[in-house]
């Protein structure tokens, strides 16, 4: 399926803005953050000192990222008042939020493997290697135990993320490999490879925010015309079906998957507004009432 034809009802439909809302969105958060991280180095302007491993905003508000900071913690170095409060606050937000909105909204590494993706459709590459996406589970795991028998927070090591922030500050270079090979892999060797099987970050923030309140929801799904389109752009699509065709089997119409990365696309490319932002706690399985007795469409 090409890309013209996915999303191409909903543009139809809705005009071109909408059918791209929560795209641009999306790419507005992550250069924004970005943006504000580099203004310092690169501009004398520090609204925001140090990196997505841990922050200070205005010389206030301190941020950290819980994965890094239990990683730290396993490996025998225990994080300062101000990394606490930081980690505490990154939890109760993406606690709430979503754990995988960091990876949709926050991670610059998406826009890549975003990339990657829509190329991979423009060139219609088909098939891919088959890596399992409890992958990840197992990377996250290995890390973890790594850091503990190392004394080293292992991830960081080889983490694109903060390569790439530190190839935008100080000059690419290594970064640029490790990059152009995510680019690359989730190009020709698996769909959306990285971030869907590979990354251990996605699977941290998944099982962070596995009772977030805050879903994607298929509301509309009895006005589905199965154009399919939303499977299509789905970075994690098998978390849509559940929600979407699930009626029958008496389950609701909220995606309540921890791998769901609250993108929005689903609701972009859905000509017949579908879905739309939601709570997790409306999830009531709408009752169908049976034609009356002698309906020919019984």
């Amino acid at each position: 399926m090409s890309e013209k034809r996915i999303g191409g009802e909903a543009v139809a439909e809705k005009g071109w803005l909408r059918a791209h809302q929560w795209l641009l969105a999306r790419r507005l958060v992550q250069f924004g953050i970005l943006g504000l991280f580099l203004l310092g180095p690169l501009a004398g302007i520090w609204v925001v000192k140090g990196n997505l491993n841990y922050s200070l905003t205005l010389g206030v508000l301190p941020l950290a990222d819980p994965y890094v900071a239990l990683q730290s913690l396993l490996a025998g170095h225990v994080p300062e008042t101000l990394g606490v409060v930081g980690v505490a606050i990154v939890l109760v937000f993406y606690g709430l939020l979503g754990g995988r909105v960091f990876c949709s909204w926050v991670c610059p590494v998406n826009v890549v493997t975003d990339t990657a993706a829509w190329l991979r459709r423009r060139l219609g590459i088909k098939g891919s290697a088959q890596l399992s996406r409890q992958t990840r589970y197992w990377v996250l795991v290995m890390t973890l135990v790594g850091s503990a028998l190392s004394g080293v927070v292992l991830w960081e090591l080889i983490n694109p993320v903060s390569m790439l922030h530190r190839g935008l500050i100080f000059g690419l270079g290594m970064a640029w490999a490790i990059v152009l090979g995510i680019f690359m892999f989730d190009l020709f060797v698996t769909s959306r490879g990285w971030c869907g099987r590979l990354c251990p970050v996605g699977a941290f923030y998944s099982l962070l925010g596995r009772w977030s309140p805050l879903r994607v929801a298929a509301g509309k799904r009895s006005a589905c015309n199965d154009c399919m389109d939303c499977f299509e752009i789905c970075p994690e699509p098998q978390v849509i079906r559940p929600a979407l065709k699930g009626q029958d089997k008496g389950v609701g119409p909220v995606i309540l998957a921890p791998s769901c990365t609250n993108c929005g696309r689903c609701i972009d490319v859905c000509s017949k507004d579908v879905f739309a932002y939601g709570l997790r706690f409306n999830n009531t399985v709408e009752r169908r009432v049976p034609p009356p007795v002698g309906d020919p469409g019984r």
